[in-house]
């Protein structure tokens, strides 16, 4: 093998090594090397022929100390941290581990492990149309613990990986009522729908029935005659969920009980928009107490009948009721889950159900950025019903703290129950009370709060916008990588990125976006196909 040696020595050293390396050529056999046997024509004085053993050992030492100085950086003075866990060092290392990046880009000092020098994984992240799926470890006696009998105690910090999948498993089947809506959002004014099909998330469900909320209000008849191309945007029935029951045995068996799934979307018409502004607190029309109360528009999409179709209470309570007939003398289970306006509908299906017929089964709400939806005292006949609800909330999402004012609402339960206890002390609390009882905006939030954070995204801008923070993608995102409060996002996550690149490119660091396109792994060029709805990553 031919050695480049204009490649490997300095110029300066170039000429002096050439000419010790003719000096070599006078010679067939080494004599470091004693299995060689010199030629007997060939030889001649050592002093005159060649150099001696010694010279030629000195020969190779120069020659090593030159080539040692090709390896050595220019004096550079290159602060670097110690390795926390007593490693070696960047030793053994790449280019791109040993770059200081906290220096380079600021903001993957909190994601480290994150960072570009792993492009191999962030390669598969956004490349990868199918999920790398952990396996769903069998829930067995515990599932009323994972389906909250004891509120999640000791399960959300640190996150349990079992309830991580669950919890993501159940957005996917919010995600599945997003597509199936706009699939075909258009209703038909003449006749009643016909039956919808959608993609569930989860093949071990079949969907039972569909779902449908009606606004109260509507809009004048000049509406039609000013913007006549609104369609669908204006239409007071829409197409919003479904009910899914779990009909494989296998499933059943991993999860020990059958589980009846309620999928709710968010706000998509204009009539639905409208309903959410409508934010004063009423009466809830089946309490006896007249201090529990909901917000107007979400009470009016939940009780408002169609001219087709029925209200969504009224179809959810005739289903439930159906399957738990078919499947009498079963471990049933009612999960609910929904984003943004579907979470706060979830609330009021979990409270319309859970007094539908005796012996219902155990309710759990699983909510995706949902706001408030009543007072305390709606909070307190949730509660005595034994409704647990599981609000998964992103720190820089502003819809989780609208509607209306509160008063007495610490930013987590512990706080809450520290200001409970001073009002109960002072001389106000009295007036405190009745403040909080009257209040027309006295809003409060109910349920265990996991709660997550859009800046300990490795991959997300710290100051995405507030569509970005509410997005249900990049919930799932998040809760995904979530491992603790204390803690960075997982470096083993294995959410799939084409969806959160192709949806959020706007809020993504440039620190990635650069490396897809460096990469070649633009869902355009890539021409990847984005499934209608991404695969459980607990699948």
């Amino acid at each position: 093998m031919q050695i480049g040696v204009g490649h490997t020595l300095p110029a300066q050293n170039l000429h002096a090594f050439q000419a010790r390396r003719a000096s070599f050529k006078c010679r067939q056999t080494s004599p470091l090397n004693p299995l060689t046997k010199p030629n007997p024509c060939s030889q001649k004085p050592l002093s005159s022929a060649c150099f001696s053993t010694e010279s030629t050992r000195q020969h190779l030492s120069n020659l090593e100390k030159l080539l040692q100085k090709t390896n050595e950086a220019e004096p550079e003075q290159v602060i670097t941290k110690p390795p926390i866990n007593g490693s070696i060092g960047n030793k053994g290392k790449g280019l791109l581990e040993g770059l200081n990046l906290s220096r380079i880009w600021p903001e993957t000092k909190a994601a480290e492990e994150m960072s570009p020098r792993h492009l191999n994984r962030l390669q598969r992240l956004l490349s990868k149309s199918n999920m790398e799926y952990s396996p769903r470890n069998s829930l067995g006696s515990r599932w009323r613990e994972y389906h909250g009998c004891n509120d999640w105690s000791g399960l959300l910090d640190p996150l349990d990986e079992n309830l991580r999948r669950e919890v993501v498993r159940y957005g996917e089947f919010v995600q599945a009522a997003y597509h199936g809506f706009h699939s075909n959002p258009a209703m038909s004014t003449n006749q009643a729908p016909l039956p919808r099909h959608v993609a569930l998330p989860d093949r071990s469900y079949k969907l039972t029935k569909s779902l449908y909320a009606t606004s109260s209000i509507g809009l004048p008849d000049w509406v039609d005659d000013v913007a006549p191309d609104l369609g669908w945007m204006t239409q007071r029935s829409s197409w919003i969920g479904y009910v899914a029951v779990c009909d494989d045995r296998r499933e059943i068996q991993r999860m020990g009980r059958r589980d009846i799934v309620i999928a709710l979307r968010g706000t998509a018409t204009c009539m639905e928009w409208a309903e959410n502004l409508r934010a004063q607190l009423v009466r809830i029309p089946e309490s006896d107490n007249p201090t529990q109360k909901v917000e107007c528009g979400f009470l009016s999409l939940h009780k408002t009948p169609g001219t087709h179709v029925p209200s969504l209470a009224e179809s959810v309570v005739e289903e439930v009721k159906r399957l738990m007939e078919t499947y009498k003398g079963e471990s049933l289970s009612i999960t609910i889950t929904g984003h943004s306006l579907g979470a706060a509908l979830s609330l009021l299906v979990a409270d319309e159900i859970s007094s539908c017929a005796p012996h219902v089964p155990p309710i759990a709400v699983f909510s995706f950025g949902g706001p408030r939806v009543g007072n305390k005292g709606f909070v307190n006949r949730l509660n005595e019903k034994n409704v647990k609800v599981l609000r998964i909330v992103n720190n820089q999402d502003l819809i989780t703290r609208v509607p209306g004012i509160f008063i007495g609402e610490g930013s987590n339960q512990q706080q809450q129950e520290d200001l409970q206890k001073k009002q109960r002390n002072d001389g106000f609390g009295k007036v405190f009370n009745m403040i909080d009882n009257n209040n027309p905006w006295a809003y409060s939030h109910i349920g265990t709060e996991l709660r997550v954070d859009t800046k300990m995204s490795p991959y997300l801008k710290p100051d995405a916008d507030m569509a970005c923070c509410h997005d249900l993608e990049a919930y799932l995102h998040l809760v995904d990588g979530f491992l603790s409060s204390n803690c960075p996002f997982r470096s083993n996550a294995k959410r799939s990125l084409v969806k959160l690149v192709n949806d959020q490119k706007s809020n993504m660091k440039q620190l990635y976006t650069h490396k897809s396109l460096s990469l070649n792994l633009e869902r355009d060029r890539l021409r990847v196909p984005i499934p209608t709805c991404l695969p459980s990553p607990s699948r």
